[in-house]
Order: C-alpha cells, then sequence, then structure tokens
C-alpha cells in the first residue's frame, strides 16, 4: 500500500492526474475501504481532492466517482472547496454534484448557503440538483428556513428548485407572504404540480396586487389546457389581457395561445384589432394565434393582414404576421399559409409597397415548400429592389432547387418571356 501511494506522491509532483488517479484506483483495488487506516485514507483523500482541484474535466470525472468511497470524511474538505474563494468552478460544480450523494446537516446546509451566495448558474442548478437527490433531508432543512423572514426568499427559491411533491406543503405556507418575490417564487414552482390545491391558488393569484405574481399565475394556467374548458381558462385570462403591466398581457396572450380552442383564438384576435392595444402585444398575439396552427387562427391572421391600416406604426405588426405564416409546420396549414401569401403578393395590397414585406412573403414561402409558390417568386425575380429579389432566390433553392433551376433555365432560353423576366432569370442563374 505504501508503494502505491508513494507512486500517487510522485504523480502529484509531476501534476499527472491520470497517473495519480490510476494509483487511487489501486488503493480500492487493494484493499476494501473499511480496512484501510484512518491515515491511508486521510491522505488518499487529499491527493483525491487535489485532482479534483486541478485536473481536466475527464480527470475530474473519473475522481469523482472514487471519492464517495472516502465516506462522510469527504463532506469536510468538499465544503472546503465550496467555501473556497479562488476555486475553480468546474471544481466546485464537481465538489456539488458530489456533496448530493451524502444527506448529512452539513453537506445539506452548505448546498443550501453555495444557492443562497452563488452567482454562477451551473453552480446553482447543479446544488439543485443535489439537493433534490438528498430529498427529504434537504427538503426538511429549508422548510425551516421558510419561518425566518432573514431566510425565506432563499429558502422558498430553493424549495422552488428541487421540484419533487414533498416541497408543496411548505410552498403552500408562502403564498400569502408579504414579500411579492416570495409569493412568485411559490406560486411558480406550485403551477409545476398537479396537485388539486394549486388550481384554486392560481386563479385567486391572477388578482394579486403585484404583477410578478399575476405573471406566474398566467403562465402557470396557461399550462393546464387540458382544463381550457372545465375551468373556462379564456374567461379567467381575458382580462389579464388588459391588464396595467404590459408583460401580463403579453403572457396572457402566450397562455391563451396554448389553449388552441376557438374561443381563445376569438379573444386574441379581438385584442390584435382594437385600437387601444399597444404594438408589443399585437406581436405577442401575433405569435400566440401561430403556435396554435389552427385554421380558424391562420384565418384571424388573413383578415387581421387585410384589416389593419398599412400604417408606419403597424409595419412591425404586418410582417410579423407574413413571418409567423411562413413558420407553419402541419402540411395543410403550410397549404393554406403559402395560398393567403401568395394571393397577398399578386393582390396589389398597399402593403405589398414595401419591400420588407415581399421580402418576408419570399422568405415565408421558401420555407413553406408548395409547389405552387415558384411562379410568384419567379415574378419577384423582376423586383426593382435588389434586396426582394435575392430574397427571392434564396426561396427557390429552399422551396425545389432542381425544379427551380430548371424553370430559370427554361425562362431564360425562351424568346416569347418578357425581357424583366428573363433577366431576373439569368441574375438568379448566375447567383444559383
Amino acid at each position: 500500500m505504501s508503494n502505491v501511494l508513494e507512486q500517487a506522491e510522485d504523480a502529484l509532483q509531476q501534476n499527472n492526474w491520470c497517473l495519480l488517479h490510476q494509483c487511487l484506483q489501486q488503493v480500492f483495488i487493494d484493499r476494501p475501504a473499511q480496512e484501510l487506516s484512518d491515515s491511508t485514507l486521510e491522505r488518499a483523500l487529499e491527493l483525491a481532492i487535489a485532482v479534483l482541484e486541478a485536473g481536466d474535466f475527464q480527470e475530474r470525472w473519473d475522481v469523482a466517482k472514487l471519492i464517495p468511497a472516502f465516506g462522510d470524511r469527504a463532506i469536510a474538505p468538499l465544503i472546503d472547496l465550496l467555501r473556497d474563494d479562488a476555486a475553480d468552478a468546474e471544481a466546485q460544480w464537481f465538489a456539488t454534484r458530489i456533496l448530493g450523494s451524502y444527506s448529512q446537516p452539513d453537506s445539506v446546509m452548505a448546498l443550501v448557503k453555495l444557492l443562497q451566495t452563488t452567482e454562477n448558474e451551473d453552480l446553482s442548478s447543479m446544488a439543485a440538483e443535489a439537493l433534490a437527490q438528498m430529498g427529504t433531508p434537504a427538503i426538511a432543512a429549508l422548510t425551516a428556513l421558510v419561518t425566518d423572514s432573514d431566510t425565506r426568499v432563499f429558502a422558498v427559491r430553493s424549495l422552488a428548485q428541487i421540484r419533487r411533491a414533498e416541497t408543496i406543503d411548505p410552498l403552500l405556507t408562502v403564498v400569502d407572504d408579504p414579500q411579492a418575490t416570495v409569493r412568485a417564487i411559490a406560486i411558480e414552482a406550485l403551477s409545476s404540480f398537479h396537485d388539486p390545491r394549486v388550481l384554486s391558488l392560481l386563479v385567486r393569484a391572477l388578482s394579486d396586487p403585484a404583477a410578478l405574481v399575476r405573471q406566474e399565475a398566467v403562465v402557470g394556467l396557461g399550462m393546464r389546457s387540458e382544463l381550457a374548458e372545465a375551468m373556462n381558462l379564456v374567461a379567467l385570462l381575458t382580462d389579464r389581457l388588459l391588464d396595467v403591466d404590459l408583460e401580463v398581457c403579453q403572457k396572457t396572450a402566450m397562455a391563451l395561445g396554448r389553449m388552441r380552442t376557438q374561443a381563445a383564438a376569438a379573444t386574441l384576435f379581438q385584442a390584435l384589432n382594437a385600437a387601444q392595444t399597444p404594438t408589443p402585444l399585437r406581436l405577442s398575439i401575433v405569435r400566440a394565434l401561430g403556435w396554435m396552427e389552427t385554421a380558424i387562427a391562420l384565418d384571424l391572421l388573413r383578415q387581421t393582414l387585410l384589416c389593419l391600416e398599412p400604417t408606419t406604426p403597424l409595419r412591425p405588426v404586418h410582417q410579423e404576421i407574413i413571418t409567423v405564416l411562413g413558420r407553419c409546420t402541419e402540411p395543410d396549414l403550410q397549404r393554406q399559409a403559402a395560398q393567403l401569401l401568395i394571393a397577398l403578393l399578386t393582390s396589389g395590397h398597399a402593403l405589398t409597397a414595401d419591400p420588407a414585406v415581399r421580402r418576408a412573403i419570399a422568405t415565408g414561402l421558401g420555407a413553406l415548400k408548395q409547389q405552387n409558390a415558384l411562379e410568384a417568386l419567379m415574378e419577384l425575380l423582376t423586383d426593382e429592389e435588389i434586396s426582394v429579389r435575392l430574397h427571392a432566390i434564396a426561396a427557390l433553392k429552399a422551396l425545389d432547387a432542381t425544379t427551380a433551376h430548371q424553370r430559370l433555365t427554361s425562362l431564360v432560353n425562351h424568346a416569347d418571356v418578357p425581357e424583366a423576366l428573363k433577366q431576373g432569370a439569368a441574375i438568379a442563374l448566375q447567383e444559383w
């Protein structure tokens, strides 16, 4: 055994972490941990921590598998590594991960403290995962901290990240907390559980005086689309489309989009075309109708496109509708969307006077990959704006490169083709 440790010491002096790990493996191969002396285990543990502190990712990964074999004696040095401000963040990540295998009070509190203090998202995420792995001991420790006003926010935030059913009861105790931040964190976490007590809380939170809490309630109810009819969620959420806080309104639009019902689509359409609706909310509503991916939602977008005045303030809304139409993924809806865009392009509508609109239509038609868009895209090759022509060429390639190339070649070689189209086709072939 002494020879193995001597080799490990030499490897440490040479910064040969791979060899050091091999030596540590040999320590446990030669004899079970319970048969090793305390001094041997202590020194081997120090060497293992050294690999954790200075090795590369793979070497740290390998030695991390060995450290639990040292038992509870590994907890203290791992905690020391977490508290070391000069320690490498990756080494601390591994220490956090290993501590998750211990359910001792010291390891629980160390991870709780880390969650409270770290600004590193990876460390915070791993600490929450480690606490969740610990289960009941971690939840019990955090629940005790919830009762203290000095640690309540941090404890609730930690419980919220664990996402286990045992956290429901302690989170329920703070849904009426004086601090809006605490209420919001609790509502957000509780909304992920299908517990019968949660739904009534979410409905009540829709009227919370704090916008942050109302946002979380809206998002939580939006994730329960299966209850849209049973709970009349569209009616419950409609008022929040008129919320004094813009972000609450936008979250509500997204939540209604997840309902995918005719009533939700009609509610969004009404708000989209209301004169007092601000442009940022209109954009969110357009996206929500697009996410629905229903024929009704697409038709409502078409109506909006043709009815909204083509004024400069509303130009982003028009462009967003065209963009959303081009993102349809359902085959039947792709055909419907392509027909809408082609009809708009060939209608002479005032919107198409804007080159940005024509570019967006070209891009959308390319993405939808409908063969009936081929001729409309060919016509765009004669557009006076070079940017529109380039978008049309890119769309033709995306739609069907082989067929488009053959059609372009045919246009160039036919004498009876209008000169502007022939020139556009020739330029397209050069750009191909």
